[in-house]
């Protein structure tokens, strides 16, 4: 296939340079020179990596590395010299709905808390220009990793499950009201 280029085409891809740098973050990995002598692999949509030792990890292997999303801001950072954005960041987990109807999902909390710790960190500590920053997602929906709706990421919940069961109705987590306070509060208040 050949593309034709038109009289002016590459003087607007010139011009149409970006004037920030926008990513997704959910994970780290490692690898090694010598994987066989390592236990296991966490898994990711489009890779594989070695288990990380000192790291937690997702009911689905994804290591826990907020640490990590410091790491790729500063370094990203510290290449482009341009605002970043975080556009897409958060856990994919089970559900447990309560006798009451409620779902307290801590472990979700915990992860954006520390993930949220670490961005701040790259700002305020390291120079960092992150313009913004967007979780994923609003309600659960099909994983893209797995096809299926066990494996769940929003503060909202949606009765619908991979037998077809569920009426599609809403619930909110706690995680829903603990993002509610971050909002209000500007981000200050991360409890």
């Amino acid at each position: 296939m050949t593309l034709p280029i038109e009289d002016g085409d590459l003087e607007i891809i010139k011009e149409g340079i970006v004037d920030f740098l926008s990513f997704s973050y959910y994970m780290s990995q490692v690898a090694a020179s010598n994987p066989e002598e390592y236990e296991g692999a966490s898994g990711g949509n489009l890779s594989l990596g070695l288990k990380n030792p000192y790291l937690s990890a997702s009911d689905w292997g994804w290591q826990i590395d907020p640490t990590g999303l410091r790491n790729a801001l500063d370094r990203l950072y510290d290449r482009y010299q341009m605002p970043l954005f975080v556009v897409e960041n958060g856990l994919g987990a089970f559900n447990t709905i309560e006798e009451d109807g409620s779902i307290h999902d801590t472990y979700r909390i915990n992860y954006f808390r520390d993930h949220i710790k670490a961005m701040d960190a790259a700002v305020n500590e390291d120079g960092v220009d992150l313009m913004g920053y967007t979780m994923w997602g609003c309600v659960d929906l099909v994983s893209a990793s797995t096809r299926k709706t066990e494996k769940r990421y929003g503060f909202v919940h949606v009765d619908k499950y991979d037998d077809g069961t569920g009426d599609l109705s809403r619930r909110r987590k706690d995680l829903f009201y603990w993002y509610k306070k971050i909002i209000e509060s500007h981000g200050t208040n991360l409890d």
